[in-house]
Formats: C-alpha cells, sequence, structure tokens
C-alpha cells in the first residue's frame, strides 16, 4: 500500500474539532498548548468551546485547522509509530493546509507555522474591503468553460477593474471561482448558459486565491523570506504546481504564488495516484478531502482521521 497525507484547508473547522483528541492523548495536548503560547492567545479554548462565529475568522481558523492536523500527526506518531519518511510517499494540504503539509513533514516548526498562518489568515481579511469580493461554487462544468466564463466576465466591465479566476479546482464537477463580486456574480450567469448545474455564492469573508490577493500574497513573501524552512522529509505536492518540490527556495515562491493562485487539487489528487499511491489519509477536521478522493481517483481509498476512534483504526490496518 502506497500512502498520501493530505490536511484539510478553511471551510473545514467546527466548534469541538479536536477535543476528544486533546482529552485522550498527552501528544495532542502539547500540540494546542504549543499553538496557544506562539500566539500568546488561548485558541485551544476557541476550537474546543467556539463560538463558531470567531472560530470561523480568517485570522483564527487557519492556524486551527493546522493544530488540529498536527495534533492528529503527533499522536499518531506517539501511539501508532508513523514515520512521514517510512509511510507516505507525498504530502499536500489544500490552501492553509499546505502549512499543515509543511510542519507535518517537518519543514517547519509548529510555532512557525501558526503565527505565519496568523498572518496570512490577517492579511488575507485586510486585502479586500469587506461586500466589495466574492466567491462561488460552479457545479457540473469542467474547468476550462469555468475559466473562459470567469474571463469573459472579467473582461465585460471596460470601465472599472474587474477580476474573476479560477480559485480552486476541487475535482468532481466542483470549481470555485472568487473576484470582484459584479464579475463574479456575472460568471455564475454565463456558466449557467454553459451548462453548469449549480452555481452558488459561498459565505466567506474575502476572495481568496485570486488577484485582489496580492497585498496578502506580499505580506507573505516578506514573513517567508526570513523563516526557516527546512527540506520536507517527504516530498510537498505545491497547490500551484499539482507537481512535487522539496527545495526550501522552491517552498517559499510556491507559498506566495498561492495566495492568488488557483488551489489545483484535482490534478493534485491525479497526479499522485498516477505515482501510485492507492491510500489518501486526511488528517484534521472533517472529510471533505476524502469526500473529494472518490471522485477524482476511483480506485484509490480515502479515509479521514481527527477523532480518537480514527487513531485506533489506523492502528489495526497498520497490523494486518
Amino acid at each position: 500500500m502506497t500512502a498520501a497525507f493530505t490536511f484539510p484547508g478553511q471551510g473545514s473547522q467546527s466548534p469541538g474539532m479536536g477535543k476528544a483528541l486533546a482529552d485522550a492523548f498527552p501528544a495532542a495536548r502539547l500540540v494546542f498548548e504549543e499553538v496557544d503560547a506562539a500566539l500568546g492567545q488561548h485558541l485551544s479554548k476557541l476550537i474546543f468551546e467556539g463560538p463558531e462565529a470567531e472560530l470561523t475568522l480568517t485570522a483564527n481558523a487557519q492556524p486551527a485547522l493546522m493544530a488540529v492536523s498536527m495534533a492528529v500527526v503527533r499522536v499518531l506518531e506517539a501511539e501508532a509509530g508513523l514515520d512521514l519518511a517510512r509511510d507516505a510517499q507525498f504530502v499536500a494540504g489544500h490552501s492553509l493546509g499546505e502549512y499543515s503539509a509543511l510542519a507535518a513533514a517537518g519543514a517547519l516548526t509548529i510555532t512557525d507555522t501558526a503565527r505565519l498562518l496568523r498572518l496570512r489568515g490577517v492579511s488575507m481579511q485586510k486585502a479586500v474591503p469587506a461586500g466589495e469580493g466574492a466567491m462561488a461554487a460552479i457545479l457540473g462544468l469542467d474547468f476550462g468553460a469555468v475559466a473562459a466564463a470567469a474571463t469573459e466576465a472579467a473582461s465585460l466591465f471596460h470601465l472599472q477593474a474587474a477580476v474573476c479566476q479560477v480559485a480552486n479546482d476541487n475535482g468532481g464537477g466542483q470549481i470555485v471561482i472568487s473576484g470582484t463580486k459584479a464579475a463574479v456574480e456575472r460568471a455564475m450567469e454565463i456558466a449557467k448558459t454553459k451548462g453548469a448545474k449549480r452555481c452558488i455564492l459561498l459565505p466567506v469573508s474575502a476572495p481568496f486565491h485570486c488577484a485582489l490577493m496580492a497585498p496578502a500574497a506580499d505580506a507573505m513573501a516578506e514573513a517567508l523570506a526570513s523563516a526557516t524552512i527546512l527540506p520536507p522529509r517527504v516530498p510537498l505536492i505545491a497547490n500551484v504546481l499539482a507537481s512535487p518540490i522539496n527545495d526550501p527556495a522552491e517552498i517559499r515562491k510556491r507559498l506566495v504564488e498561492q495566495v492568488t493562485g488557483t488551489v489545483r487539487w484535482r490534478e493534485s489528487i491525479a497526479f499522485m495516484a498516477a505515482q501510485g499511491v492507492s491510500t489518501f489519509y486526511e488528517l484534521g477536521a472533517g472529510k471533505v478531502l476524502t469526500g473529494l478522493v472518490r471522485r477524482i481517483a476511483a480506485d484509490a481509498h480515502g479515509a479521514a482521521i481527527g477523532a480518537p476512534a480514527d487513531i485506533e483504526a489506523f492502528k489495526a490496518a497498520q497490523t494486518h
């Protein structure tokens, strides 16, 4: 069995995530304590108890999701003998999950990752005034058709700076666009004429993964320039490339590009499957990525690990 380990992005958070792990395993508690110390905030209390509206704030959700993912990693290492260098062919993360993947693979410390994600969340939130940007999920069209609709929509606004581009190619006919609100709404109408089954405005606080995020990309470039990044123990499948990288200088470059670029998740999973990955373990909150695996790589197996029972199931699978 050849495995890859994936890490969820924003939208997978919910109050109470990771609490059962922290209650059951000292290794998990240590991760939450380290993140709290790094941020000078009792983020773990917010993760375990909410309120949901505060946890969902981008500046909180990003380090919170990483904390839960890394708690799972540390528990698997302590309880199941996980060694990523031995047990994984690749790591990959969806958007902010790319930072979780790098922390899991030893390229970043948990402390540095928490601080980088706090800055990333704050910078992305500040990049666009509230109400000016939007994101929408386009269901039932392929990537090319959605990209064409986004380009056409942006070009219709001659007198103002309009942005509309593909933010996430999630696979299974689910593509997310991002940009200025009017252009995104226009792209939704165009997509419907091209045969989209559904077009849904997403309840997000900012238009992520598009050119409007350039100020956040600049902030991350400055922060990453001084961050210590080691070669990961396992190659990272970069969001913006859908191919493996392990050089720290290139990791820095691609993390900056990722702020304004497309998360090429469908291609990333397809690449790993083509390289022989048969099992995708999703470490952290929720099961979003596990659901996408089934749509992208029909022959692969997906399993989400986020609770004590999942740890036991993983241990049992390793002994057979």
